[in-house]
């Protein structure tokens, strides 16, 4: 199929605005032309254009340009339309494809997380979890990975619960938490269920909060649960592309 024709001056404002955007500080002519692969007198004219629009700024002190009101709301009214779900089946799909192990992806209920989409691999493991469960914060990878990144007031409440019922389960919980932080994703080898081990991951949007968690589970010995294996890995590359794609910028 013929490319589709365009207007090349669109595209290229649009770079000079991802110019802008990818930076953490207010741009130079120079910086800002460099970064769009434009000469300056160009990216001047683009710039003043853009400011016309109300979608870029540029700070009368020290000359340098940001993204303006206009670019703000812009992006605003794209985050406010994305929806977690949308976008983690695909990444749940390919994530299960690569590893053949099974996907779950969850979400934060009023009882603690909760399974919202789960995908068997071609060895499914023998659990009761499925779509609809609620699963425990102490012992399950991914109450651990909520847990661990959800602010405690969110969970401070269920985890006393828990505490509660099974207080031998504190150390080994506070350790695994810790580790969870370190590693940025949870792990667990039969804590939950005999013979299954599994890693969690959180996904974060724009403003960083932990919308949801993704979790790779397969069977003790079969299952690669190295820090830096291939499940860890994949696992860890999915989240940070399905963060991304909602916003989220780390260290922003």
């Amino acid at each position: 199929m013929a490319e589709r024709q365009g207007v090349q001056s669109v595209e290229t404002g649009i770079a000079v605005l991802r110019a802008l955007a990818a930076a953490r500080e207010p741009l130079t002519l120079k910086s800002a032309a460099e970064r769009s692969g434009l000469v300056p007198a160009k990216a001047h004219r683009y710039l003043v254009s853009l400011i016309r629009a109300g979608m870029v700024e540029q700070d009368p002190l020290s000359g340098r340009y940001r993204l303006g009101q206009g670019a703000v709301e812009v992006g605003l009214s794209a985050i406010a339309g994305l929806d977690v779900m949308e976008f983690a089946e695909p990444a749940i799909a390919a994530l299960r494809a690569e590893l053949d192990e099974t996907v779950l992806l969850a979400v934060w209920g009023n009882h603690g997380p909760v399974v919202v989409r789960w995908a068997d691999s071609g060895r499914p493991v023998t659990t009761n979890i499925r779509t609809g469960s609620v699963m425990p914060l102490l012992s399950s990878a991914t109450g651990r990975a909520f847990t661990a990144f959800l602010p405690e007031t969110q969970t401070d409440g269920l985890v006393a619960a828990e505490l509660e019922r099974a207080p031998h389960l504190e150390k080994a919980w506070r350790t695994a938490l810790a580790d969870t932080r370190k590693h940025g994703m949870s792990r667990v080898g039969g804590d939950l269920l005999p013979g299954v081990a599994a890693f969690a991951a959180p996904v974060f949007d724009a403003n960083g909060d932990t919308v949801s968690v993704i979790a790779v589970l397969g069977r003790e010995g079969e299952f690669d649960a190295e820090w830096d294996g291939v499940n860890a890995q994949a696992l860890r590359e999915a989240t940070i592309r399905l963060s991304r794609r909602l916003g989220y910028r780390a260290g922003g």
